[in-house]
């Protein structure tokens, strides 16, 4: 790519994360959408709008290939996206790429597995972020962007503010579990997170301006996973009866 196509595909990527902000995207749409878009870039080292429908019917049969039908989706979504709203053209090939659609039911954890899970975490903020995110069916980025306001602890529920679909919920809170979150808080007393970024000296956590890193999170629940020798790998819910067996292994 040239100086010249370099500058222009750099003011279309401008207005393209300008516009997914403009639109509500959510934060991990416009980071799937955005590298959607270098990808395509990146493969063919030209304008995106260049391309023609054989290209991107050999780029898309590659993708296929190499990455999930989940990523092939996004990436076309990505795509449409750009082509729709920032180079106002008609996304001509969009029957070009469907994804099968396939329905699987999530896997259910035995009690000794919740156990076994739940005791080989070592550290307390990810035992206490493993117990919140099963305990109440919580989505990962749910879970990481609690904060105290969030917690009724007398109505014993916790408000989840701007879910999927940017809806706010109430979920109930388990006795159990408010009592690991109260445990953790002590351990830290960040005015505001339940999950505040742990870097530093406890002065420096207290004065965090953003939550626990949404990649140390995963990892940290891969990990657990892989050392228990667990092999359900789709999301993970516990019942509440289970909290009372692992609560001891919590705090």
């Amino acid at each position: 790519m040239n100086k010249q196509d370099k500058a222009c595909f750099d003011h279309h990527y401008k207005q393209l994360l300008q516009c997914l902000k403009l639109q509500g995207k959510a934060d991990n749409t416009i980071d799937s959408y955005s590298r959607a878009v270098r990808r395509v870039v990146l493969h063919f080292d030209c304008l995106p709008e260049s391309l023609t429908p054989d290209d991107l019917k050999d780029y898309f049969s590659a993708l296929v290939e190499s990455h999930s039908w989940s990523t092939v989706k996004i990436d076309r979504l990505g795509l449409q996206f750009y082509w729709r709203h920032i180079l106002n053209k008609d996304w001509l090939w969009v029957d070009i790429v469907k994804p099968p659609k396939v329905k699987t039911l999530p896997d259910i954890l035995t009690l000794a597995e919740i156990e076994r899970l739940i005791g080989a975490t070592r550290k307390l903020r990810y035992r206490v972020f493993l117990l919140v995110t099963y305990s109440m069916g919580l989505r990962l980025e749910e879970a990481l962007s609690l904060q105290i306001r969030d917690i009724d602890a007398e109505r014993k529920q916790i408000h989840i503010r701007r879910g999927k679909g940017h809806k706010d919920r109430l979920v109930p809170l388990p006795d159990l579990t408010l009592k690991a979150l109260r445990a953790l808080w002590l351990k830290h007393r960040h005015p505001a997170f339940l999950f505040p970024n742990p870097v530093g000296s406890i002065e420096r956590i207290q004065q965090a301006i953003s939550h626990m890193d949404r990649g140390g999170a995963q990892n940290a629940m891969k990990a657990v996973v892989k050392d228990c020798g667990i092999k359900k790998k789709s999301r993970y819910t516990v019942c509440a009866i289970a909290l009372p067996l692992i609560y001891s292994n919590v705090v």
